[in-house]
């Protein structure tokens, strides 16, 4: 992969996240998990580029995101597709993700893992992390039936600083 800088990237990041998806890992090449995620953002937040993305506090990934200091984003070509959504409907404590796809992982020069045939992969660097709560929506109703149910937690947001970039 190359390494690059963030702002020579030509892309849309609501194709790139909604409709591509991405792989969020988290961990060190010896104990890691990875989770297909759609939901998030790209830009430029406290003069810097940046990462913002939204997980469960059940999720398994997320006991790895919060004990690093840092996790990757790695975006996957078209043909991967059926890991993706095996990563997001599997969890890594009830299944080897590693095993159960084709997905391999590698170990960037930084020392974070991510998956070695991504065509896009972001370093990113935990800057502030905060727990949704109910009050914190203008209208929780409005959103709440859809996502929101009493047995799923609400999600953590997790603002990281996109350090960096890496493509195919």
């Amino acid at each position: 992969m190359e390494k690059i800088e963030f702002s020579n990237l030509q892309l849309n990041p609501a194709e790139l996240i909604g409709k591509q998806w991405m792989l969020i890992t988290a961990g060190t090449q010896e104990s890691f998990n990875t989770m297909t995620a759609s939901w998030g953002g790209l830009g430029f937040l406290w003069n810097r580029p940046v990462a913002f993305v939204f997980v469960r506090p059940n999720r398994h990934t997320a006991k790895f995101i919060d004990e690093q200091a840092a996790f990757t984003l790695s975006f996957m070509p078209e043909k991967y597709r059926n890991d993706l959504l095996f990563c997001g409907r599997n969890s890594g404590r009830d299944v080897d993700k590693m095993a159960a796809t084709s997905l391999e992982p590698f170990t960037t020069p930084n020392g974070l893992v991510a998956m070695a045939d991504a065509d896009l992969v972001l370093e990113c660097r935990k800057m502030a992390v905060a727990t949704m709560q109910e009050a914190d929506f203008v209208n929780f109703a409005e959103v709440s039936p859809q996502w929101y149910d009493p047995t799923n937690p609400l999600h953590k947001v997790y603002i990281c600083e996109i350090t960096t970039t890496y493509v195919r």
